[in-house]
C-alpha cells in the first residue's frame, strides 16, 4: 500500500493522531507536492535585508518604497492576454529603458537603484523589479506579505504602447484594460488600492508632492473612503481616474466594500498583486522558486484581521 493511500486509510479510520507529527507531515507533503522544490537562492535574504534599508524611514514606507511599488506595477502592466507567454514582469522597465516614457516618469531614480542592487547581488533585473514591489509593500505598516516568486527572464524587448492605464481615463475602458489582462472587478478595485501610499508629482506640477489618502506612509483603507469623500480632504491630490473607478458600475461596488475593511482588502490585494507579478512568465509560478519567505513579515496581519468585521454589508 503506498503512504497515501495508508495516511488516508489511518485518517478515516480514525488513527492519523496517533501517528508521530513528522510522519504525519511527510505524509501530507506525498498528497500536497509543492510546485517547486527548488530552494530560494539565499542571495534574496540579504536583497531583503538591503531592501529594508532602502525602504523604511521613521517606521514608515518612504518615497523609495512607494516608487518601487509603482515600478513593479508599471513593468508587469504592460502585458495583456494578446502577448501570451511573453512581456510582462521581464524587466524591460529598466533594460529596455521604459522608465524614459512618459507613463513612466518618476521611475528614473528607483530604476537606477534597483539595476545597481541587481549587479551588486548578482540576481536578475526582473526578478528584483518584482520582488522589491512585494518588499516595498510589506514594509508599509500593515502591508500584506505578497506570494513572491524568482527566476524570470530578463528582456530588453520594449513593451508595447497603450498598456498602462490612463489618469484621465473612463471606468469603462479602465475595467476592459484590466480585463484584458486577467483581472476582473475585485482584482480592480484591491489593486487600485495601493495608491494608498501613492504620491502625485506629475499630474498637476502646481500639487506636486500632495499624496492620494492622507497616511501615505502606512497601507490602510483610507484611500477607499477619502477618494468617496465630498469634498476630499484637503490635503489629497484624486486621480480622475480614482473617482472614475469608484463610480464604475462593477468597480465601483468592489471599491465601495473596502471601505473601513482592511482585512478584506489586504486578502483580495495580496492575491491579485501575486497574480500581476506573473503576467507575461512562460509556466507561471510552477516554473519558478517561491521566495516569499525572503520577504519581511506583515507588521498587521494578524491586528487587521482581528479587527475586520466578518461580514461587512455592501453599500
Amino acid at each position: 500500500m503506498r503512504s497515501s493511500t495508508l495516511l488516508l486509510a489511518l485518517v478515516a479510520s480514525g488513527y492519523a493522531l496517533e501517528l508521530p507529527f513528522t510522519s504525519l507531515k511527510r505524509g501530507l507533503a506525498s498528497l500536497f507536492p509543492r510546485k517547486n522544490g527548488n530552494k530560494c537562492p539565499p542571495a534574496w535574504t540579504t536583497v531583503s535585508q538591503d531592501l529594508t534599508k532602502m525602504f523604511l524611514t521613521n517606521g514608515q514606507c518612504n518615497d523609495d518604497a512607494r516608487a518601487a511599488i509603482r515600478a513593479a506595477f508599471h513593468d508587469c502592466g504592460t502585458w495583456n492576454k494578446a502577448q501570451g507567454a511573453k512581456g510582462g514582469c521581464d524587466g524591460s522597465l529598466i533594460l529596455a529603458q521604459e522608465y524614459n516614457r512618459a507613463e513612466n516618469n518618476g521611475l528614473q531614480a528607483i530604476s537606477a537603484k534597483l539595476l545597481d542592487l541587481s549587479k551588486t547581488r548578482s540576481v536578475g533585473v526582473a526578478d528584483m523589479i518584482a520582488f522589491a514591489g512585494a518588499h516595498a509593500i510589506v514594509t508599509c505598516p500593515s502591508g500584506p506579505q505578497v506570494k513572491t516568486y524568482i527566476g524570470r527572464k530578463d528582456s530588453s524587448t520594449p513593451a508595447p504602447d497603450g498598456l498602462l492605464p490612463d489618469v484621465n481615463a473612463s471606468g469603462d475602458s479602465l475595467f476592459a484594460l484590466f480585463q484584458d489582462k486577467g483581472f476582473d472587478a475585485v482584482d480592480l478595485a484591491a489593486l487600485v488600492g495601493a495608491h494608498t501610499t501613492s504620491k502625485q508629482f506629475f499630474v498637476d506640477q502646481a500639487q506636486a508632492g500632495k499624496p492620494q489618502d492622507s497616511t501615505p506612509g502606512v497601507w490602510d483603507v483610507k484611500f477607499y473612503g477619502e477618494t468617496l469623500a465630498e469634498p476630499p480632504p484637503p490635503g489629497n491630490f484624486r486621480f480622475a481616474s480614482d473617482l472614475a473607478l469608484s463610480k464604475q458600475v462593477q468597480v465601483g461596488k468592489e471599491f465601495k466594500g473596502f471601505v473601513d475593511n482592511q482585512g478584506k482588502w489586504s486578502g483580495k490585494f495580496a492575491d491579485a498583486m501575486s497574480r500581476m507579478l506573473l503576467l507575461g512568465v512562460p509556466g507561471g509560478a510552477d516554473a519558478l522558486t517561491d521566495c516569499t519567505d525572503a520577504l519581511p513579515r506583515s507588521t498587521g496581519k494578524k491586528r487587521d484581521i482581528k479587527s475586520a468585521p466578518m461580514f461587512k454589508p455592501r453599500s
